[in-house]
């Protein structure tokens, strides 16, 4: 956040959208203005997996199993770091709708997003990215401010879902050596004693 204000004028009003999931990122941006950085407020853009867009709109928490979508790293139905968010407010659900607005997006209108900004740019978003631009193309329609949407990731590590909507993604040549690796997993139960023994 601190490094992206840093390269905009110094007197514009910046609105950060943020592709949320279990809401960390979000989290650290609040906390970048609680310490003074000037934003004016920011975007909670979520997939299906819409409980804090819901709060934000009805001030109301209510946990579910997360959905599965083409953006599986905001596939999350209890936020962790919302209890976190929520402090930096006094816990305080009208508090934070003064700095955070909510939207969620289904994987159709995620699709169609990446699609058009290919066709429209060039610039190849992954699915999360997608969700982010979505989020902050809603907000500028009803306020005139400067609008940065996080890209978190690079659209080669999604090319399942890229490649539906952009054919030929330039794999760079860091994540082809992991791509190239043997993947290896553990089976365990979800016992911290079991955790604790793999560990030792």
């Amino acid at each position: 956040y601190f490094w992206a204000m840093a390269q905009l004028p110094k007197n514009a009003e910046v609105v950060f959208s943020v592709p949320s999931g279990n809401y960390g990122n979000l989290t650290a941006g609040l906390l970048a203005k609680a310490m003074g950085l000037p934003i004016k407020a920011f975007v909670a853009a979520s997939n299906s997996n819409d409980i804090v867009p819901k709060f934000l709109q009805t001030g109301l928490y209510e946990s579910r199993p997360s959905l599965q979508t083409i953006s599986n790293a905001m596939d999350v139905g209890d936020p962790s770091n919302f209890g976190r968010m929520t402090e930096l407010y006094n816990n305080s659900a009208r508090a934070i709708t003064e700095d955070v607005n909510g939207y969620s997006y289904s994987d159709e209108a995620t699709k169609a997003a990446m699609e058009k900004v290919f066709k429209a740019t060039g610039y190849i978003l992954d699915p999360h990215g997608a969700v982010g631009y979505l989020g902050i193309k809603e907000y500028l329609q009803h306020n005139n401010t400067m609008g940065v949407f996080l890209e978190t990731a690079h659209p080669a590590k999604f090319l399942d879902v890229v490649k539906d909507v952009v054919p030929d993604v330039e794999i760079p040549e860091r994540l082809k050596l992991y791509l190239s690796k043997e993947k290896k997993s553990v089976e365990m139960g979800i016992s911290y004693e079991e955790l604790r023994d793999f560990l030792r």
